[in-house]
């Protein structure tokens, strides 16, 4: 209890910092300039209680120990992640620009060029993918976009293209129809996205 009540003082002085050192907003009065840093606090009879909101931490059981296998999986999270959320930005504004296509032949040709561009890009970094930094990686475009690889290919691409890659990935031991699971399979992957989105890894 009393190394609790120790952590939570330390994380609240650290808070209490930040504020002080943060930049001064537009219209607010420098509290160095005043000698005075303004803060919340709540009076309780005779008390005056310091009120100050932090962010939460998430904590899982495997954080305290984290095996090999474990630190492997951080690794290649790490690695992967940044490239799903690039996915989902790059398929919203790709989605923008081909609902403005009157036709289908400009509807192909916007996405030959963005394939040519993405390959441009970024195509020397994802080859660079591990095995199963590249498995993990078609499981967080499923995150990030709600589609499945599958999904995608066959919206952006046809029918064929996206059975052809379905074929060509069971080969290697991929599934592109198989949805992102949360909840199950893919827990540990998405407890790590999210320590990663809170700034703990």
């Amino acid at each position: 209890m009393k190394k609790a009540i120790v952590i939570t003082g330390f994380i609240l002085l650290l808070s209490l910092i930040a504020e002080a050192q943060r930049p001064v907003r537009p219209g607010e009065k420098d509290p160095q300039i005043t000698g005075m840093t303004p803060m919340m606090a709540k009076v309780d009879g005779n008390d005056t209680i310091l009120v100050q909101n932090l962010r939460p931490v998430l904590v899982f059981a495997w954080q305290t120990r984290p095996d090999r296998k474990t630190r492997r999986l951080i690794k290649n999270v790490k690695k992967a992640y940044p490239y799903a959320r690039l996915a989902s930005m790059k398929l919203h504004a790709y989605n923008e620009k081909l609902k403005a296509a009157k036709t289908d032949r400009e509807r192909k040709r916007l996405m030959r060029k963005a394939e040519k561009e993405l390959k441009k890009e970024y195509g020397d970094d994802l080859k660079k993918l591990t095995f199963t930094q590249g498995h993990i990686l078609l499981k967080l475009i499923d995150r990030e976009t709600g589609e499945t690889s599958y999904e995608l290919v066959e919206e952006l691409r046809g029918k064929f293209t996206a059975f052809f890659w379905q074929s060509f990935a069971k080969i290697f031991g991929f599934n592109l129809k198989r949805d992102y699971d949360p909840d199950g399979e893919d827990r540990k992957i998405e407890q790590i996205v999210q320590l990663i989105e809170n700034g703990q890894l």
